[in-house]
């Protein structure tokens, strides 16, 4: 396979039903196995395995594993918006990311600021000290837009194809431990998240392969990983798949002045749109950025992202009389950079502060 023109509805069914809930148990892809079949796909357990391997294999899928909540487990992360002159831009953006910091960096269709990344630190004070430092080398201001409210964080990109609009729940396939109020994780716990951070590893007992690599018994591993998302610290398990090589070429950003007072209303309507995939509060900044409520949007056409950013306004039309000066979308144009939030930093912190 070397496109997603080329995968069956098999691999299709795999996208659609495990983009979460896939199990954490002794052999989970003998018990995914049998939930696709309960839903009407053939397969076996190699199967699954294999073709799991491949999807990744063919770069169709970013990784397979957990969905790692970053905020949960230490540090802090919060996006940053400048402007890099045309005559500077490669210079700036070069400068920009040589911080390791610096996570993401994306160039964004806007008339000022046109350069959007995010910085990931353990230590929360690190975010004005590393801002100092870029305007300092680059000459530009920094606007700091730290997520102030979380209505939606999903990310899901069904594709044409069985169990599209019926995903898989096997999340109850192992331990159920209890959550609980521990803010900060142990070394143990910091060296599992080091260890699937960038994905499990696709054999038979994945789970097994990682308690091996850590030197904890599978049990522990389980457990814990099972507690993780219990308590958030892990969002989902499953495939996750790369937008771009599903057909998701157009991201909008769609961003908002919301009145004050209405976004308590706003924020979980805009979320209940499926194809909304964040949506945040974030802050104005007087005289540069009038906007304070964030969707992004994904799309395989401009004419269906068009069609989704105007649900968007619809929607948002029902709270208030929104005007065409109420909100803008900035389409991304290049990836300036993308590591993922890289965890080893925020994880010591909260290994010490514990």
């Amino acid at each position: 396979m070397s496109t997603l023109d080329d995968a069956d509805a098999t691999d299709r069914a795999i996208i659609n039903g495990f983009q979460g809930g896939f199990p954490v148990c002794d052999a989970p892809f003998d018990a995914a196995a049998a939930a696709l079949r309960s839903a009407g796909v053939s397969i076996t357990a190699e199967q699954l395995r294999d073709r799991i391997r491949s999807l990744d294999d063919a770069g169709i899928l970013t990784r397979f594993g957990p969905l790692i909540n970053a905020e949960e487990i230490g540090g802090t992360a919060t996006l940053v918006a400048t402007h890099a002159p045309a005559d500077q831009f490669e210079e700036n953006v070069e400068l920009i990311n040589d911080h390791r910091e610096v996570a993401h960096n994306y160039e964004r269709a806007h008339d000022h600021l046109n350069v959007w990344f995010v910085v990931s630190v353990g230590d929360p004070d690190r975010v004005e000290t590393v801002l100092d430092e870029i305007e300092r080398e680059t000459g530009q201001p920094t606007y700091n837009m730290p997520k102030q409210q979380e209505f939606r964080v999903e990310a899901k990109f069904p594709i044409n194809g069985p169990l599209r609009d019926a995903p898989i729940d096997c999340s109850d396939r192992g331990p159920s431990p209890k959550p609980t109020d521990r803010t900060e994780i142990t070394a143990t716990e910091r060296d599992l998240l080091l260890a699937i951070q960038d994905g499990l590893p696709i054999t038979s007992q994945p789970y097994a392969t990682v308690a091996e690599e850590i030197d904890r018994s599978p049990s522990w591993v389980r457990e814990t990983i099972a507690r993780f998302r219990a308590e958030g610290k892990i969002r989902r398990i499953g495939v996750v798949p790369n937008h771009y090589a599903l057909g998701y070429t157009e991201n909008g950003m769609t961003v908002w002045d919301v009145p004050d007072d209405r976004l308590a209303e706003v924020g979980p309507a805009i979320a209940e749109l499926e194809f909304v995939t964040h949506c945040y509060e974030r802050p104005r900044h007087d005289g540069v950025w009038p906007y304070n409520f964030f969707a992004m949007t994904h799309g395989r056409s401009e004419s269906e992202s068009d069609a989704r950013i105007r649900t968007v306004e619809e929607r948002m039309g029902e709270f208030w009389p929104v005007t065409d000066e109420d909100w803008t979308t900035l389409f991304s144009t290049s990836v300036l950079k993308k590591t993922g939030i890289r965890l080893d930093e925020r994880l010591n912190a909260s290994v010490e502060s514990s």
